[in-house]
C-alpha cells in the first residue's frame, strides 16, 4: 500500500473575536427626546383639569382649539369642541380646564362670552377687537358645591363678586324706561346700577333689584328716598322755562336717584336686600319724606286734562302736597258728571312745628279760610307739556260755601280758575253779545241815513234856502232905506249893520252845513269825521 501524497501544511484560520459595542454620544438626542416627551406627557396628564360644559344660545366668535377661558388675563382652559344640542335650541361648548381653573367650578360661578358691546347702558369688550373673543368667569362667593355643567350668561353680570357693595329691592307700579345696567345716582354722581326687575305674576308691584357700590351703600338708610329720573323734565317755574335732565346716560337708558334727608343722618345703614318704594318723580319722593299727611278732596266739573297722580298742590306758588288720585264720577240719577281729586297735604311744609292745624280742628280752620274766599283751582304747571296742578287761592267775590267731610277726609270747595275761568267768562260775554240785535240796529241806521239824505237833498230844503235868501235881500233893502232916514252914524244904523252881519254869517253857516250833510249824511249819527 502506498502512502498518500503529502499535501503540505494545513492552513488553520484564526478564531474570530467579538468586540463589545461602544456608547455613542449621538444616542443622547433620542434618549433626551424620549425623556422630555415622557415628562411633558406626564405633566400634561397631571395638569389636565376637568372638562367644563357650557351652554349658550349662540357660538358667535368661539372656535375649538383657540378660544380661551380667562380670568384676570390668566388662562384657565381652552375650548375643545363646539356642538349643537339635540333639539338645536342652543350650543354646547366643552372646555378642558387646567388644574388652576378647576377651583372655579362651583355652584356660585357665572360664565359669559366677552364680545364688543355697545348699547344704551353698557359699552364694553372693545379689547376683543384685537385679541379676539374669549370666555370669562366670575367665581362668586367662596364656598359652593362642585359643578361642571353651567348655562352661560348672554350678558355680563351687573355686579362682580369682587366688587364691594350692597343689593336692594325697589317696588313700583311701573318699571319705566330703565333696564339692566341703568345707573343709580346720588347727588348726580353714579354710585350703582340696576341689576334687573321682576314683574312676578303681573298683579302686584314690580320689584327692581339695584346694586350700590361701597362706600355709598352706607348712605342707604331707612329714611332714604328713591325716584325715577328717566327722560326729560320740562316745565315753567317762576315764569322761566326749565329743562332738567339727570344725565345723558339716564336720558338714553333710564336711571334711578336717591337722597338721604337730614333727619336720617343719625340712622344706621339699611341691611343688604332691604326694600324701598320707588317714586315716580322727585316731587313725589319729597312729599313722601314728610311723616304726617293730611288727606283732602275737591271736585271739578270742568276739563281736568293734564292733572294726574303726582301733580303738585300749591298755595301761592309754594308746593304743600301732591295729587294722589283723579277719578270720574257719574250720577245715574240726574246724568251729571264730576271729577274727584284726592290730595295729600303735608302741614310741615307751611308749619315747621306742625301744630297750627291739628286734625281735630282742621275742619274749623279750613272753614275760616273758605269763608275768606279760599278755593281749590285748576292751574297750569307747564304750558309746553300741558301738565296741570291744584292751587289753593283766594277768589274775590266767591259765593258762600261749606267744608264737608267725606269718609274721614275734608272736602274743599273748588272754582274753575286759571284758563278755564277766562274761557268761562269769554263764553258769558259771547252769550251776551249774541243777544244784541246788531242786524236790526244796522237796518234802522241805514233807514235813518236814507231819510236824512232825502230830506237834506230834497226840493223842500232847497226852496227853504231860496226863500231865506230872498228874505235877507229884502231886509237889506229895508235897512238901506232906514239908513237914509236915520243917518249913517246913528246908533240904530250901527245896531242894524251888526244884525245884518250876523244874519249873513248865519246864512253862510247854514249853507255850509247843508252842503256837508248833503255829502256826509251819516254825520247826523256818527258825528263829523276827523
Amino acid at each position: 500500500m502506498s502512502e498518500p501524497p503529502s499535501r503540505g501544511p494545513v492552513f488553520t484560520p484564526p478564531s474570530a473575536k467579538l468586540r463589545k459595542p461602544r456608547f455613542q454620544l449621538v444616542w443622547l438626542i433620542p434618549i433626551l427626546a424620549a425623556i422630555i416627551a415622557g415628562y411633558l406627557g406626564y405633566r400634561t396628564i397631571m395638569e389636565r383639569g376637568p372638562l367644563l360644559t357650557l351652554t349658550f344660545k349662540s357660538a358667535e366668535g368661539l372656535a375649538a382649539g383657540q378660544t380661551q377661558l380667562e380670568y384676570k388675563n390668566v388662562s384657565l382652559g381652552t375650548v375643545e369642541s363646539i356642538d349643537l344640542s339635540h333639539d338645536n335650541s342652543h350650543v354646547i361648548v366643552k372646555i378642558r380646564m387646567t388644574n388652576v381653573g378647576a377651583r372655579f367650578l362651583t355652584s356660585h360661578a357665572r360664565f359669559w362670552v366677552v364680545r364688543p358691546r355697545f348699547n344704551m347702558s353698557d359699552v364694553s369688550g372693545f379689547e376683543t377687537l384685537l385679541s379676539g373673543t374669549y370666555i370669562t368667569v366670575d367665581p362668586g362667593k367662596p364656598g359652593g358645591d362642585y359643578q361642571s355643567h353651567f348655562t352661560g350668561l348672554e350678558e355680563p353680570p351687573g355686579v362682580r363678586s369682587d366688587e364691594p357693595g350692597s343689593t336692594y329691592i325697589l317696588t313700583a307700579h311701573r318699571v319705566g324706561s330703565f333696564n339692566s345696567g341703568s345707573p343709580v345716582f346720588y347727588r348726580d354722581v353714579p354710585v350703582g346700577e340696576v341689576l334687573g326687575y321682576d314683574l312676578g305674576d303681573g298683579l302686584g308691584l314690580a320689584k327692581i333689584t339695584i346694586f350700590i357700590r361701597a362706600p355709598y351703600d352706607k348712605l342707604v338708610r331707612p329714611d332714604s328716598r328713591f325716584w325715577n329720573t328717566s327722560g326729560i323734565s320740562l316745565g315753567l317755574q317762576g315764569g322761566v322755562l326749565q329743562l332738567q335732565v339727570q344725565s345723558i346716560q339716564a336720558l338714553l337708558a333710564g336711571g334711578i336717584a336717591f337722597s338721604l334727608p337730614d333727619e336720617g343722618h343719625n340712622e344706621s345703614p339699611s341691611p343688604d336686600n332691604s326694600t324701598f318704594p320707588l317714586y315716580s318723580s322727585y316731587q313725589a319722593a319729597q312729599a313722601a319724606s314728610y311723616s304726617r299727611q293730611v288727606k283732602l278732596v275737591t271736585y271739578f266739573k270742568t276739563d281736568v286734562s293734564g292733572l294726574t297722580r303726582g301733580s303738585i298742590v300749591n298755595v301761592l306758588g309754594i308746593q304743600v302736597g301732591v295729587v294722589t288720585g283723579v277719578t270720574l264720577e257719574l250720577d245715574r240719577n240726574n246724568g251729571s258728571a264730576r271729577v274727584k281729586v284726592d290730595m295729600e297735604v303735608q302741614p310741615a311744609r307751611f308749619d315747621p312745628d306742625d301744630t297750627q292745624f291739628p286734625v281735630s280742628d282742621l275742619k274749623g280752620k279750613l272753614q275760616m279760610l273758605v269763608d275768606k274766599g279760599m278755593r281749590a283751582e285748576l292751574g297750569t304747571a307747564s304750558y309746553v307739556t300741558g301738565q296741570k296742578l291744584i292751587s289753593f287761592a283766594l277768589v274775590p267775590s266767591a259765593p258762600p260755601a261749606k267744608v264737608t267731610e267725606e269718609d274721614g277726609m275734608m272736602v274743599v270747595p273748588s272754582a274753575p280758575g286759571g284758563l278755564d275761568e277766562a274761557v268761562a267768562q269769554l263764553s258769558v260775554l259771547a252769550t251776551k253779545l249774541n243777544k244784541i240785535p246788531f242786524q236790526k240796529i244796522g237796518d234802522n241806521l241805514n233807514n235813518l241815513l236814507v231819510t236824512a239824505n232825502g230830506t237834506l237833498g230834497g226840493p223842500q230844503m232847497k226852496q227853504t234856502l231860496t226863500q231865506l235868501d230872498q228874505t235877507l235881500k229884502s231886509a237889506n233893502d229895508t235897512l238901506q232905506m232906514l239908513n237914509e232916514g236915520f243917518g249913517s252914524d246913528s246908533d240904530f244904523q250901527r245896531g242894524l249893520n251888526q244884525l245884518l252881519q250876523q244874519t249873513s254869517d248865519t246864512e253862510a253857516s247854514v249853507q255850509t252845513l247843508t252842503d256837508y250833510l248833503n255829502r256826509h249824511p251819516q254825520a247826523l249819527l256818527l258825528g263829523r269825521s276827523k
